[in-house]
């Protein structure tokens, strides 16, 4: 039968009389009932919902003989729309997934349908922190968290955690791109090519024969341990002391590897598939060594391995993920590798869900070595200096003490400052102004502190606050500098956006470059020359924010030395903000800066927490938020109880399943 064409009064019409349903089984709450927030939401209601159901719905809606047994008229105030609140999340889901107005129809013409949208979206007292984003529960949600391969971080650390066998960088994967809160670890930027195949295959080749040699040779402890694991269980071939035949010892350390690698037990399946490439070798080789090497180099090529895979339960929609791939995430957040037998154990029996041992487990791995990685994959990514000393250098003409030992020691001190908050369970605002910095003698000595020769990394306590912290680092100043010069600029945004987490657009086309602009040859200083640019209006309103910031740093030259003159001239590192604050040097804009440490502290926790679920943050997340900053001055702003509440919340130990029915 063909459906006749509906018009716009009527689609609104059987739109509100949907609605009514609902609607007409509340009661009317008297005004002074409503909480005040929800009378703002009646007002919104009233404004901008009101007017679409007067010109589009009260025909059909009004009076006892109303359709759908539905009285709109009861309704045209926002009291009565506010007591109804609990009835629009079921509206939201039917008119979001377009079971309303039926198919075939014209629905709310665009204006209409996002004030609609807005008003449902903005109700307050909505329970987010156990809600995930959804194509049920948002109109803009485009899909659910990918599962995604390893990082090259990720697959470096795995590997040296497997066989103990350190990749170097040729061996290794492409660098990763970043996506959602600028991290690598978002699964839609996370391609796949050859080029990664290839590496995968060459190292698992190399790693399994490096470490599972024909014949025993010597090596360090560490190999001789890692070896040990490879060969948990000898056939009585090898060892009079075994019951094992050789299937039945191979089977074992199969089983052994592939669970550690795999970050869960393997199936029955798998294991058989493993034993046909080992039976395949012995009877062709004879050898117990050689046959085992292969079904280890598949475990290591697998997807199981390369992939971080969370199944899809057949009902779809918001699970809870698996012990084992809870495991996964929390190894991946606070080690940037898999989990260890510990974790996998807990995962077996189940206990890795109970909050006490989750709290418990978060702080065993922080004490461990390998939560530096927090430093190397998280710090240095939030830091910009994802690629510090392998893009642009300085000048090295104006700065021929760069080198790249130089410039190795400046990463690691970027490294060691932030996990370090992390593993000593420090303040967070150490990370502003710290009164003490991490130092070897390479860096000691281009800082200016006495350190004996041969120094290797320790804590230095400082006599000032001129250092400490990561505005004051050399990896920050050097990568916010030009090649000849400092750049108050670069440095001011760099304040802005890294640690206030203040957006600034991309300065207006066809601005000429400073030197270009006013003249490089003329006899001004650097802030002369700012000076008269911030004068032009459309480049005033951003340059009066990151230009006094950036001023308060340019004691440090190019590379992040001290220094007191520039050129010949001294240095003027005052700055006033358009709040009207007024500091000079690196000391007093600290001070200024935690005066702002509210917005340093949200802007930190949003970024970590992007980094942990791998994906971009929405409404839905903020509570997480808000639950972690409140945590934080409960303990003082000690940094690793941000690490625990985010382990724990909901968003990160729960995922949205598209449903393929």
């Amino acid at each position: 039968m063909r459906m006749r064409h509906l018009s716009a009064t009527v689609i609104g019409r059987l739109f509100v009389g949907w609605l009514g349903l609902g609607l007409l089984i509340s009661s009317t709450a008297d005004a002074a009932d409503l909480s005040p927030e929800m009378k703002k939401w009646g007002e919104h209601y009233t404004r901008d919902i009101l007017p679409i159901v007067q010109t589009r719905c009260l025909d059909c809606h009004n009076g006892a003989d109303a359709d759908g047994e539905f009285d709109l008229s009861k309704y045209t105030s926002g009291e009565a729309a506010a007591d109804a609140g609990d009835i629009w999340e079921r509206v939201a889901r039917r008119v979001r997934q377009n079971e309303m107005p039926p198919q075939g129809s014209p629905g709310l013409n665009d204006p209409q349908k996002a004030a609609f949208y807005h008003w449902l979206d903005s109700r307050p007292g909505q329970d987010l922190c156990r809600q995930l984003a959804s194509d049920e529960t948002q109109s803009w949600y485009r899909g659910h968290v990918m599962s995604r391969r390893l990082t090259r971080t990720e697959y470096r650390n795995a590997i040296r955690d497997l066989v103990g066998i350190e990749l170097q960088p040729g061996e290794l994967p492409p660098s990763d791109g970043a996506g959602g809160e600028g991290f690598d670890t978002v699964g839609d930027s996370l391609f796949t090519s050859p080029i990664h195949l290839e590496a995968y295959l060459m190292a698992a080749d190399r790693l399994i024969e490096e470490a599972l040699p024909d014949q025993q040779v010597e090596a360090s402890a560490t190999a001789v341990a890692y070896r040990q694991q490879l060969l948990g269980r000898l056939p009585k071939s090898l060892d009079p002391a075994s019951e094992l035949d050789e299937r039945a010892a191979a089977r074992a350390n199969i089983e052994a590897f592939a669970k550690r690698a795999w970050r869960r037990p393997a199936s029955e399946e798998e294991i058989a598939r493993l034993l046909v490439l080992f039976d395949t070798t012995l009877a062709q080789n004879g050898s117990f060594v050689a046959a085992l090497r292969q079904p280890l180099k598949a475990v290591l090529v697998s997807p199981h391995f390369l992939f971080v895979v969370e199944s899809e339960p057949e009902a779809g929609g918001v699970q809870r993920i698996t012990p084992h791939q809870l495991a996964t995430r929390v190894a991946l957040f606070i080690w940037s590798s898999i989990p260890d037998d510990r974790l996998l154990q807990l995962a077996d029996s189940g206990a890795l869900y109970e909050e006490d041992v989750l709290r418990s487990e978060v702080q065993r791995m922080l004490a461990d070595p390998k939560a530096q990685a927090l430093g190397e994959n998280f710090g240095l990514q939030w830091l910009g200096l994802k690629e510090f000393g392998n893009g642009p250098k300085p000048d090295a003409e104006v700065f021929p003490e760069f080198n790249d030992q130089l410039a190795s020691a400046m990463r690691e001190e970027a490294i060691r400052t932030v996990a370090g908050v992390f593993r000593e369970d420090a303040p967070l605002t150490d990370l502003i102004a710290a009164d003490y910095i991490y130092a070897n003698t390479d860096l000691a000595k281009h800082y200016g502190l006495d350190l004996p020769e041969g120094t290797s990394w320790q804590q230095v306590k400082l006599d000032s606050r001129q250092r400490g912290g990561v505005l004051t680092m050399a990896s920050v100043l050097t990568s916010a500098s030009y090649p000849r010069r400092t750049s108050p600029v670069l440095r001011g945004r760099w304040i802005l956006e890294e640690v206030l987490g203040a957006r600034v657009p991309p300065p207006p086309p066809n601005v000429p470059a400073l030197e270009e602009e006013h003249g490089a040859g003329k006899a001004q200083t650097l802030r002369e020359r700012l000076e008269l640019h911030r004068q032009k209006a459309e480049c005033a309103s951003c340059h009066n924010r990151m230009d006094p910031l950036g001023f308060g740093l340019e004691n440090f030259d190019g590379i992040g030395r001290w220094r007191e003159s520039d050129n010949g001239q001294p240095i003027d590192s005052a700055g006033k903000l358009p709040s009207g604050d007024t500091f000079s040097g690196p000391e007093e804009l600290k001070v200024i800066l935690l005066k702002r440490s509210a917005e340093f502290q949200k802007h930190f926790v949003r970024k970590l927490l992007g980094f942990a679920l791998g994906r971009e943050l929405n409404k839905f997340d903020n509570c997480v938020v808000d639950h972690c900053l409140k945590q934080l001055q409960a303990r003082d702003l000690k940094a690793a109880i941000l690490i625990e509440e985010i382990a724990l919340s909901y968003p990160f130990q729960h995922r949205y399943f598209k449903s393929d029915k």
